[in-house]
């Protein structure tokens, strides 16, 4: 076990998959906070940054490829592998482009997830 717990941040605008998401890798050992909104990411600075980010590719009102080339073109959010997932399995190679280091079609198997975000950590 890790003496400190990875800190992830899922953003979804989908309230089952976040409460699903935080339970499933709060069990795992990591440390999760959630958001519903987009601008949550646009708002990251040092201190509190997380490990690893998960984002939906369709939030409401953003667009997640967007905001994952915000995090990628900023100096202190660069480094932080970003995970997207989506319902349309036709956005990977858009959100591959947009700086995301991996992409998961919605469903997800969990254990898929867990290995991908293992991969980053």
């Amino acid at each position: 076990m890790q003496s400190a717990a990875k800190r992830l941040l899922v953003v979804d605008d989908e309230p089952d998959i976040l409460e699903f998401l935080q339970v499933i890798l709060k069990e795992e050992g990591y440390a999760v906070v959630t958001s519903d909104k987009g601008e949550y990411l646009e708002q990251l600075h040092n201190g509190g940054l997380p490990h690893l980010i998960l984002v939906d590719v369709l939030l409401s009102g953003k667009d997640g490829r967007e905001i994952v080339k915000y995090l990628k073109s900023q100096e202190e959010t660069k480094h932080i592998p970003v995970i997207m997932f989506s319902a349309h399995p036709s956005a990977e190679e858009t959100a591959r482009q947009a700086g995301a280091e991996d992409f998961l079609a919605k469903p997800f198997d969990i254990d898929v997830l867990l290995a991908k975000i293992a991969k980053y950590l």
